[in-house]
């Protein structure tokens, strides 16, 4: 989710831009990938019925809509659950852009149902996240413990085959364990050494990695033992560019210690999902900053932990790019070559062993990559990849 005001600290800030941007590596990639289906949710929906919300955003208007709204807008997808039966749940970030401008707007897993032959997305429902067993131990926005955008900026989703579901945050960064009905189950979980400047436990302590730069990917392994949260930005001190990609282990209810490094192509880039393919291998959204004519660096990596050039860092594949995917068909109105031009891209998803669908995060209604001075609508398109993937079969569960 892209955020008002940026938070690092003047050392971090110093090596950054004094870096090198990584030299893109020539690593054999896929070839080109094909649009296969789209779909767009309109900017202005909301959840029929819900509570006010915007109200601390300012009046705008912003790319032509004014604020504060009448209910929630259904927006700002940053995680993608596979239902396997046409439906997909999508996870709702923070809301505005940070936890000041964001303690009106609901936490909220939504199930839509795109369907890419009339190019609409119908919103099915959904759930807010809660913590009525006071399972959060530090002071919530709401005295009914509805959770907010003030409370955690969740950015990544998992549901694991009990229904419940694995939230990655990026306040803390916690680990966020809710039931099928999004109640909070256990106290959330920090990641050793590693806290982000809304940790509400610094204690006067300098925080070690940037705002908005937390969990912003979550994978479960194909084998349903471990998690592997993946930071958006780098720990101060590590290389510039470098991710931390750590294990943690769902019996033990524990970090195992053990982690991989995800290295940006440029320390200016963010990754914005991951995905597991197989026990070695995952599928990580890269991108930059830029949105519309702006965009100039939006891709899909296959990243192997099994470093076959022995550099320490994960291997990396060039997959997709998602500024040139082929569409011989003119799918959605577009020309012969789609671009998927948002500024953040926080969602793929294994729908067979050659098709990836991948959504957007509209940053309602600040974000406007597909038209300028027009807020994004939420974009759910499919694209076939030039090869297979040669999955694991549990990798579709």
């Amino acid at each position: 989710m892209r955020r008002m005001t940026i938070m690092v600290s003047a050392a971090a800030l110093t090596v950054g831009l004094a870096s090198p941007a990584v030299a893109d590596r020539d690593a054999q990639d896929f070839g080109r990938a094909a649009l296969t289906g789209f779909a767009s949710l309109p900017a202005e929906t909301f959840v029929p019925g819900s509570e006010p919300s915007g109200s601390a955003i300012g009046a705008g208007p912003f790319n032509g809509i004014a604020a504060p709204f009448a209910h929630q807008p259904v927006q700002g997808f940053s995680g993608v659950v596979n239902r396997r039966d046409g439906t997909f749940e999508v996870l709702s970030d923070n809301g505005y852009g940070n936890k000041a401008n964001s303690a009106d707007f609901l936490l909220r897993v939504h199930r839509i149902k795109p369907d890419t032959r009339t190019g609409e997305v119908k919103v099915l429902g959904g759930f807010n996240l809660s913590d009525p067993h006071h399972h959060v131990p530090f002071p919530l926005t709401r005295a009914d413990r509805v959770l907010t955008g003030a409370d955690f900026d969740v950015e990544s989703i998992q549901r694991m085959p009990d229904g419940t579901y694995w939230l990655g945050d990026e306040f803390g960064p916690w680990l966020l364990h809710f039931s099928a009905k999004g109640r909070l189950l256990e106290a959330p979980i920090a990641l050793d050494g590693v806290k982000a400047p809304e940790n509400p436990y610094l204690n006067g302590a300098q925080p070690n990695i940037g705002s908005s730069k937390g969990f912003e990917g979550l994978v479960r392994s194909v084998d349903g033992r471990h998690l592997y949260p993946l930071l958006e930005g780098t720990v101060n001190g590590d290389t510039p560019g470098d991710l931390r990609f750590s294990e943690f282990d769902l019996r033990e209810r524990a970090y195992t210690g053990k982690r991989f490094v995800y290295r940006l192509e440029s320390t200016a880039n963010a990754i914005g999902d991951a995905i597991a393919v197989d026990r070695h291998r995952f599928l990580v959204i890269e991108r930059d900053g830029g949105q519309g004519d702006t965009a100039k660096f939006k891709r899909i990596y296959l990243a192997d932990t099994r470093d076959r050039d022995g550099d320490g860092l994960m291997d990396k594949t060039l997959v997709a790019d998602l500024l040139d995917i082929a569409n011989p068909k003119g799918l959605g109105g577009f020309d012969k070559t789609f671009r998927f031009p948002f500024q953040t891209i926080e969602d793929v998803n294994l729908v067979d062993d050659r098709t990836l669908a991948v959504l957007n995060d509209n940053n309602f209604p600040f974000s406007s990559g597909r038209m300028a001075g027009k807020a994004d609508n939420n974009e759910f398109i499919t694209i076939r990849l030039a090869q297979r993937l040669h999955a694991d079969k549990r990798a579709f569960r």
